[in-house]
Formats: C-alpha cells, structure tokens, sequence
C-alpha cells in the first residue's frame, strides 16, 4: 500500500508548525506533498521535523533569500529526485516533479496553481495539459493546490470561470483522473472556506495517472485539529489523503 498526503499549510506553517509535523508524523504517508511551503523557520522546522522523522528525502522549491514566498515541498521515505520536464509550467517555485524510487516507482508532481490575479494561471494551466499530453514515462500522480473547480459541483458560490472548468475536463479527457471525483461522481465536500462568506470550494486535487486507476484504495479530506466551530485551526485548507496498491 502506498499513502501520500498533499497539505496547503498555509503561509508556511507559522506558530501551526510543531502541530502541524506531528499531525503528519501520526499518518506515517509515504510521500508528503506540502504548498505553501516557504523558506521562513516555521517551515524549515517541519521539514526537519519531518527528517528526523523518517523522512530524510526531500526536494522544495523554497529559497532563503526570498523566504515569504509560497513555494512547495515533497517529503518522502523513499529516496526521490527532481525530475526535470520540458513543457513544465515556466515557475520555478509552484511547481515540482520527483520522481519516487519505491519498490514501484512512481512520479510526483506537486503544484500550487497561481490565481487569477497574477495573470500567470492560464499560462501555468497550459503547461500542465502540455505536459500530460507528452507524458510517457511511470505512474504518476500530480497533486496539489490547483485553485480551480468545476462550474457548481465545487462550489458553494459562483467562483470558477469555463476555463477552469474545462481545465479539469481536459485533464480527465487525457486519461487521468481527479481522484475524489472519480470514487464521488456528485459528492460535495470543499477544501477551503471563504473567511468573510463561510462559503466552501473544492481547491485542491489529487490527479493520477491511468495506470493507477485500478489500484486506488481510498481518499478522504481531513481538517487536522478541527474542533466544533474551528474548522481553521491548523489551516485554512483541508489535507487530501490518498491510497493506494503499490504492488
């Protein structure tokens, strides 16, 4: 069985930090996708939290000289390294690909979609489909903050546009698969809440390749530290969780 975990921990962990690594500790994953993952001491902290922790391998995209930026981790307990991809999205900090040498090899691609407002996620959305398109190589899973959904199904509120809903149908025209969607064709669950509305949309996805279809074993969303009227209390998204026959 193999489990991976993908987390926004929002504005690199903060005073979360220590909460945070041990809730990921307590899930024993097998590979750890963090966004919003910077190069401030609380995020350093998880990331040797999570080494000392059995997760030794690591790769991010953070940098210490421009540590406020929202970046990305994967931490795994298999050796891993980076995977270079030509049509990858030209962002060299929200998005990362690994490859995993598990008994299985498998590749990750961990991203963090930019929003609208930085004129940079239609061009980055692009270059996902690109990438997908052109993918030969192992089973893989792209897995991530996506801030994309489809047009009311993952929504509380009118928020996405059709290029974003397409976006997610391209990416199931290809083969793969967002795997909530797939095991709920019409569930409803949110991965993040507006603060000021209370109102919920599915951000977050966890996409695998054709040949891992067969194999899935589980998915869920979970709120770490959620307390009755807390939903927030570690971040403001939800972890995805994700299981799978690595056999």
């Amino acid at each position: 069985m193999v489990k991976c975990i993908a987390w926004n921990i929002r504005a690199g962990g903060g005073v979360r930090c220590d909460q945070i690594s041990d809730y990921l500790i307590r899930q024993n994953a097998d590979v750890i996708a963090l966004s919003e993952f910077r190069g401030t001491p609380p995020s350093i902290s998880i990331a040797e939290s999570l080494a000392a922790n059995g997760y030794p391998f690591q790769k991010t995209t953070a940098s210490r000289k421009t540590p406020a930026r929202n970046a990305l981790l994967v931490a795994s307990k298999w050796p891993i390294r980076k995977m270079p991809l030509k049509r990858a999205p030209d962002n060299d900090y929200r998005w990362l690909s690994v490859n995993v040498a598990a008994p299985q090899p498998f590749c990750v691609m961990a991203l963090h979609v930019p929003n609208r407002s930085t004129g940079l996620k239609y061009p980055f959305q692009q270059s996902v489909i690109d990438v997908l398109e052109h993918w030969r190589g192992q089973p893989a899973l792209m897995i991530g903050d996506t801030n994309s959904g489809k047009i009311d199904l993952d929504e509380e509120a009118r928020t996405f546009n059709r290029t974003e809903h397409d976006w997610i149908e391209s990416i199931e025209r290809l083969g793969w698969r967002d795997v909530f969607r797939h095991l709920y064709p019409q569930g409803r669950e949110f991965t993040w809440y507006s603060p000021n509305g209370r109102n919920g949309f599915r951000l977050d996805q966890m996409f695998v390749h054709p040949a891992l279809i067969d194999r899935l074993n589980g998915f869920r969303h979970e709120w770490p530290g959620r307390t009755e009227g807390r939903r927030e209390i570690l971040s403001d998204h939800a972890a995805l969780i994700l299981e799978y026959d690595g056999n």
